[in-house]
């Protein structure tokens, strides 16, 4: 692997694979009394968030505690970032403080990859989502889950399943990053959304693009349903929430036109209702808890591997 993670696009498929594998020893600790290793002792995980999160900061710092790493949760809001200081500045504070990885949440996108390559920093950057860019650790996350119900053969491959995603692309990293890494580990990927939610350049990815949800469904093995931004909105994206609910929402009569194995899922946070109703959220198909429970495994897997843990990932428990 590489120094960095900040790009689905910068992993090839062995790396992928590797990330993978090694989430899939580690995915064995949930289910133990004692969850944590020693693999990471005396290094330490920056959290830097400029922006709010729940599910990634407490899933990142869940994932480096057990691998026994000291964690330094670092919020914008009530930091020196509220008073006006710069992103080199807040750089040079973590370099001081010895930091090995950071982890960066941020609302411009290609702040992660300005903080990697600035030369302010020595430890490893791994993107926490960034604008509408990417989200590497998320689509990581999604092709794990994936993996674990549709793969096949002994390493789990996702070769030729189809995957749809459907929703707000426009403003989604997850989207992004998804579509780069699934086409990088074989699947076939197709994006439905409203014309208006597509971003321009969306010609240049690695998918099919369709505008018909009930014709797409009955092929997909996977079905992930994206969260409508409406925080990143200035504008009349489409005419009613009822109305994009009736054309790109997922509810029981749309349910029950999928195979019998196909699964649903969401990166999160949902808005019940609108993209996705509640009895399909609960419903048998639906890995949308364990995408969570994934989520910690995953980035294990990445924060051991850009640290180089010396000693097997998965050995003697603490």
């Amino acid at each position: 692997m590489k120094r960095h993670l900040l790009s689905a696009a910068d992993l090839s498929r062995a790396d992928a694979e590797l990330i993978l594998s090694t989430a899939a020893e580690l995915r064995e600790l949930a289910d133990r009394p004692i969850k944590k290793l020693p693999a990471l002792r005396g290094r330490t995980v920056v959290n830097l968030f400029f922006e709010d999160s729940t599910r990634t900061r407490i899933s990142f710092e869940a994932a480096a505690k057990r691998l026994s790493a000291d964690v330094i949760n670092f919020a914008a809001k009530g930091s020196s970032l509220s008073k006006g200081e710069s992103l080199k500045d807040t750089a040079l504070t973590l370099e001081a403080m010895g930091a090995d990885a950071v982890v960066v949440r941020h609302g411009a996108s290609g702040a992660p990859h300005r903080l990697a390559h600035s030369g302010w920093v020595r430890s490893s950057v791994v993107n926490g989502g960034d604008g509408t860019h990417e989200h590497p650790t998320q689509a990581l996350l999604d092709a794990f889950t994936m993996s674990r119900h549709l793969g096949q053969g002994q390493a789990r491959s996702l070769d030729g399943r189809r995957i749809v995603i459907v929703g707000d692309v426009l403003h989604s990293r997850v989207a992004r990053s998804n579509a780069l890494l699934l086409h990088t580990l074989g699947a076939e990927v197709t994006l439905v959304a409203p014309p208006t939610l597509l971003p321009v350049g969306v010609g240049t990815w690695p998918v099919e693009v369709s505008y018909d949800l009930d014709a797409a469904l009955p092929k997909a093995d996977a079905v992930m349903m994206l969260r409508v931004q409406r925080e990143r909105m200035h504008g009349g994206f489409f005419p009613t929430a009822r109305e994009y609910s009736r054309r790109y929402g997922l509810d029981g009569k749309r349910m029950a036109t999928l195979q019998d194995h196909t699964i649903v899922m969401h990166p999160g946070p949902m808005v019940r209702g609108m993209e996705i109703t509640a009895d399909v959220a609960d419903s048998d198909r639906s890995v949308i808890v364990e995408q969570v429970t994934n989520g910690v495994a995953v980035r294990m897997a990445v924060l051991y591997l850009l640290l180089g843990g010396s000693t097997p990932a998965v050995g003697g428990e603490e």
